[in-house]
Parts: structure tokens; C-alpha cells; sequence
């Protein structure tokens, strides 16, 4: 499996906007969180599981998200291009990251909120890798 988005939608009428993603399954979340970044030039990561998956949406502003899929959890010297992927509040796009990659979090725009969801509780299993942000290009 890979990462993907799964796309939002938008519909305004004289009532106002409702923003939804009637493609998005959330049966498996089991907790949420929000990030909020220091600042948009700090990238949080790299960091991953090789189990947990994540999903992703912008609730405040925009990210981007760069994800690489993990050769050994044991070595930071990875040599795989990032796929990068940008998400917007003015879309309720979310993004889906499987198990066995890392994601590098990079707020767009100040203030910039981004909800995260997962399918383990806090603890429920050791599954979490980090990497520096310099180490994997």
C-alpha cells in the first residue's frame, strides 16, 4: 500500500460552505491529535512506523508533507527520492500514510493547524522510528 490522498469536497449555497470526504473512512482511527509548527521554515521529522498508519488533513491553513518509504528502520542513510504532498483548509482532503514510511512536516503558512489521526492508542505498541531531518534526503 501506498500513501495517497483522498479527496474532499466543497459545497457553498446561500446558507454558507460545507466542506466533506464522503471517501474517507475513519472506522480504524482509534486516536487525534493536531500539530502546530514553530514556525514555516522548521520541518518536523522524519518520523514513522513500521505498523501505525496515519492520516492527515489541514484544518488551518496549508502543509506539505514529504513521505519516504523505509528501506531499513535500522539506518538513517536512505538513498529514495521523497514524495511530497501539499494540504490545503479550504479542502478537506486527507492524506493516508500506511505503515513502513516516514513522514517530514512542513507548516506552509503561519499559525497553520494539521489534524492527525491514527489507528493505535498512545502506547499500545513500540512502533515509533525517528530519524534527523539532514540524515535522508
Amino acid at each position: 500500500m501506498s500513501p495517497k490522498i483522498i479527496k474532499g469536497n466543497i459545497h457553498s449555497d446561500s446558507r454558507g460552505t460545507l466542506y466533506y470526504n464522503n471517501d474517507f473512512d475513519a472506522s480504524q482511527i482509534k486516536r487525534i491529535y493536531f500539530i502546530e509548527n514553530i514556525d514555516t521554515d522548521f520541518i518536523r521529522g522524519w518520523q514513522g512506523h513500521k505498523i501505525e498508519q496515519r492520516w492527515f488533513s489541514a484544518v488551518l491553513g496549508s502543509f506539505r508533507i514529504s513521505i519516504l518509504p523505509i528501506v531499513s528502520f535500522e539506518s538513517s542513510t536512505q538513498k529514495v527520492k521523497p514524495l511530497i504532498f501539499e494540504l490545503f483548509s479550504k479542502q478537506l482532503d486527507v492524506l493516508h500514510t500506511p505503515g513502513g514510511y516516514v513522514t517530514a512536516i512542513q507548516a506552509l503558512e503561519s499559525n497553520a493547524k494539521l489534524l492527525v489521526m491514527a489507528d493505535y492508542h498512545l502506547g499500545e505498541i513500540n512502533d515509533e522510528y525517528r530519524f534527523e531531518v539532514k540524515s535522508i534526503k
